[in-house]
Formats: C-alpha cells, sequence, structure tokens
C-alpha cells in the first residue's frame, strides 16, 4: 500500500505533470519564505511566470496546492517508516521501530521548517484527504504488524483486530500529528522507546 502524491481534490484541467510540478515547487518555496497563510496564488503565479486564471486551470485552490506539498511529505514520511519496519525481523521489533521512525520522520519534516509548518497544521485541524489517506495507510502497515504477531504466536488474539488497532494508532498519534507533536518536543526522544513498550506488554498473550 503506497500513497500517491496527489488527491483527486487537489488538481484539475490538463494532465501536464512538469507544469503542476513547476507550480508546486514555486509554492513550496513561497509557502517556506512567507508562509502559507501571507502567500496568494498571484504571487505563485508570478514566480512560475503564469497567469493566475492558468493556474486555476490545474488547481482549484490554493489549499489544493497546500495538498499536493502536504501529500508529497507525507508520502516522504511513509516511504522511510516502511523502510525501517522493512529492516526488522520479528513483529516486536517492528512495531518499535515503526514508533520509532514514524516520530523522528515527522519530526524532522514538520520542524526543518517554520513556515511550511503552517501547511501541516493546517492538513491537521481541517483534516486534508492527504492526511486521512497517510493515517489509513499508518493503520493499515500496523494491521499488518499485529496480524503477523498475532500468528507467530507473539501478541494475543483475543481484542478484535481491529480495535487494537485502533488502541495502538492513538497511542502512536501524539508522535505523528503535528498539533500534537509540538506539545511533546521534551519527551520526543524517549517517548518511541517507552510507549512502544507499554504496548507490546498490552499484547503479550
Amino acid at each position: 500500500m503506497t500513497m500517491t502524491s496527489s488527491s483527486t481534490a487537489a488538481t484539475r484541467g490538463p494532465v501536464d505533470h512538469e507544469v503542476r510540478d513547476q507550480i508546486v515547487a514555486a509554492a513550496t518555496e513561497h509557502f517556506s519564505r512567507y508562509g502559507y497563510e501571507k502567500t496568494a496564488v498571484s504571487d505563485l503565479a508570478k514566480a512560475v511566470g503564469f497567469s493566475k486564471a492558468y493556474i486555476y486551470k490545474f488547481f482549484e485552490s490554493k489549499q489544493a496546492i497546500g495538498e499536493m506539498i502536504c501529500a508529497n511529505c507525507l508520502q516522504d514520511i511513509e516511504t522511510e517508516v516502511r523502510g525501517a519496519v522493512a529492516q526488522a525481523g520479528q513483529p516486536a521489533e517492528k512495531l518499535r521501530r515503526l514508533f520509532k521512525s514514524i516520530t523522528e520522520a515527522s519530526l524532522r519534516l514538520f520542524s526543518q521548517d517554520r513556515k511550511l509548518y503552517e501547511i501541516a497544521a493546517s492538513a491537521a485541524t481541517e483534516q486534508w484527504q492527504a492526511v486521512l489517506t497517510y493515517e489509513e495507510h499508518v493503520k493499515g502497515l500496523l494491521a499488518d504488524i499485529l496480524r503477523e504477531g498475532r500468528q507467530s504466536g507473539d501478541f494475543e488474539r483475543k481484542t478484535p483486530l481491529d480495535e487494537t488497532v485502533v488502541a495502538v494508532y492513538l497511542v502512536m498519534r501524539p508522535l505523528m500529528n503535528p498539533l500534537l507533536l509540538q506539545y511533546s518536543l521534551d519527551y520526543t526522544a524517549d517517548a518511541p522507546a517507552h510507549l512502544s513498550s507499554l504496548v507490546l506488554r498490552s499484547l503479550s498473550p
């Protein structure tokens, strides 16, 4: 399961990926420099040498452009997390890797640029489609790990799988949601290990 770099709601008009990429690149630079709220579509139009109307042929709004940037960032996180989990052997270690890698990747991408953080905050607050897709992918990865642990006998099987996925995801959520993560910065060094250990104890057969 992988996430595409755009959602249906984010793009429109001609299928010209080069132009879309130009617009997204210009938007990323402007948002990084001036902030998401202070950047207008007309600013982006000047940066890429297009008219404002032409940009609207590809994106229906500034939020749609922000959604694509957000989707790209979340795809980077997902790729990194899946790579880290794949390197682990046993289900318990995979779960630990999931907690650790998703925290580190989220911290890096959400904290590197305070201006771009505005996009992440808006996406989380308004539940943009890119965020919903990402969350479903994380839950899917978590379900795979839990299922593997149940099959190997490492994890308990009495609790319905979907219920366990939701419970563990809620434990992880403060480490991956930008709105919550900003209040947990003092604990992110140790939190993944402590929380994953707590979860693993609860999953013991």
